[in-house]
């Protein structure tokens, strides 16, 4: 049998001889976190245990602990980020050649006279690598060395939902588990105090799309795998505070009685649910210890403040970076942030300035205080959106792009990847991957490898078949980005 699937008899088996053992697994579990007067007078809990993964996992040697996946919602431009097409810049304004686009799928450009439209903003080289960044992001060229830019990205998807569907979980089907459901079932996290998969986002730009909760969630996968969205302003989970005049050991008392009433519902029904419910219970108070913690921000010097230029509790892009550095210090296996407002169909020019001066300087910071404190060597960042933009003029309130799935670029740093680098290209305008393309389903595969899972034999029974994060298809690792 294949160790990382899911079996849901034995599933069962396990948690009812849990919870038939003393107090079974709610009290016990319970007890152990609120025994003690230090912590029920609401000292610092001693320090996490983490949460196991699946047996047999991982396949072989990790080399990275963690992924922080930097979403740029809406598709940001290669085009005026990091591919420079001179030839388009010389055809800038003139009709798109049909060779390019016939018969291709175009979101919202259909009946329209295509014309080429050229960067808008100028390329430099930096780094010892001579990566090419656009000057809407000086910060990332101080950075030039510490990242891998890949120029050859394909997706399948060309609107905004299927296509982040797409990203997050390998396929169009809502309804499957998320890369980050999948990861923190199938590894667990070094922390049981703090949910294994975290989800933070932050709006700056033109048109913020949505993003609906399924983006995070596990599928078929047990529940408790899913990610928790913690609010970017106010308290960071909804009713993580006791109410006014509820003390700790009140809520013992309550989560206690709670948790007796599921057991008992556990030993009837067997719902692998309802363990995944006493579960929450059991995180629910943990965190109850330490978000507050996580979140207060008056240990961080100013400096680091003034390095990311965050005023935490603002819900910018800013205070979410170090929010996730943070998160990660603390054992979370699998770190998403999103920034809603890259979908710039009109005013290009001015909406990537907006979301360039909102998300340069604080990525900058969290590479580099992630590399400082050693930790950039054992954690995966990827940045990049669902898709990239058109090589054509859209003219809706102003010049913009519309979506495209053929070429575009994303970048990855940390652990093994190959800083001071580019892999692939797309043509000469741009249009198409045509040197080294990278799928989806091919960062997928290289992700789950540097997790050490091999993404081939890392599935779950369901429906009669074996489902994976990277699907049908073939998959590769993309192996020559790394060291």
């Amino acid at each position: 049998m294949n160790p990382s699937r899911f079996d849901p008899a034995t599933e069962h088996s396990r948690r009812t001889f849990l919870s038939n053992v003393g107090f079974g697994l709610g009290s016990t579990a319970l007890a152990s976190l609120l025994s003690g007067d230090a912590l029920a007078a609401g000292s610092q809990s001693s320090a996490p245990t983490g949460v196991a993964g699946q047996p047999g996992l991982p396949h072989f040697p990790s080399r990275i602990k963690r992924v922080i996946f930097l979403c740029m919602s809406g598709g940001p431009s290669q085009f005026e980020t990091f591919d420079n097409k001179p030839e388009l810049s010389r055809m800038d304004g003139q009709p798109m050649p049909e060779s390019f686009t016939a018969g291709q799928p175009i979101a919202q450009l259909q009946g329209q006279e295509l014309r080429c439209l050229g960067a808008m903003t100028k390329f430099k080289k930096y780094g010892a690598g001579g990566v090419e960044i656009s000057d809407f992001l000086p910060w990332h060229a101080k950075m030039a060395d510490d990242i891998c830019v890949i120029r050859s990205m394909t997706t399948e998807q060309i609107n905004h939902d299927p296509a982040h569907t797409f990203m997050n979980t390998g396929t169009v089907i809502s309804g499957r588990p998320s890369m980050g459901a999948w990861v923190n079932y199938g590894l667990g996290c070094e922390t049981n105090e703090l949910p294994g998969f975290v989800v933070l986002s932050s709006v700056g730009g033109r048109n913020p799309q949505p993003i609906a909760s399924r983006q995070w969630g596990t599928g078929f996968l047990p529940s408790r795998y899913q990610g928790v969205e913690f609010s970017s302003t106010g308290d960071p989970v909804s009713y993580v505070r006791n109410p006014p005049g509820v003390s700790v050991g009140q809520q013992r008392q309550i989560v206690d009685a709670v948790a007796q009433l599921n057991r008992g519902r556990l030993d009837k029904l067997q719902d692998p649910e309802i363990a995944t419910r006493i579960s929450a219970y059991e995180m629910a108070y943990r965190m109850q210890m330490s978000v507050p913690e996580l979140t207060d921000m008056s240990d961080e010097p100013q400096s680091v403040l003034d390095m990311y230029g965050a005023k935490p509790g603002d819900g910018s892009y800013a205070s979410n970076c170090l929010l996730a550095r943070r998160l990660a210090e603390r054992g979370v296996r699998f770190i998403h942030l999103y920034h809603r407002g890259w979908d710039h169909h009109g005013d290009l020019k001015k909406f990537m300035g907006v979301c360039t001066d909102l998300t340069d300087k604080p990525t900058y910071a969290l590479v580099q205080d992630l590399k400082q404190r050693g930790m950039l060597e054992d954690t995966l960042i990827v940045w990049g959106g669902e898709f990239g933009r058109t090589p054509m003029f859209q003219g809706k309130g102003g010049v913009g792009r519309d979506h495209h799935i053929k070429g575009f670029s994303m970048w990855m740093a940390g652990g093994p990847i190959q800083g001071g680098t580019t892999y692939g290209a797309t043509d000469e305008l741009g249009y198409n991957a045509v040197q080294d393309v990278v799928h989806v389903r091919d960062l997928h595969a290289t992700m789950l490898h540097l997790l050490g899972i091999d993404h081939n034999h890392f599935s779950v029974k369901f429906q009669g078949l074996d489902m994976k994060l990277t699907g049908v298809e073939p998959a590769r690792v993309v192996k020559e980005v790394l060291t």
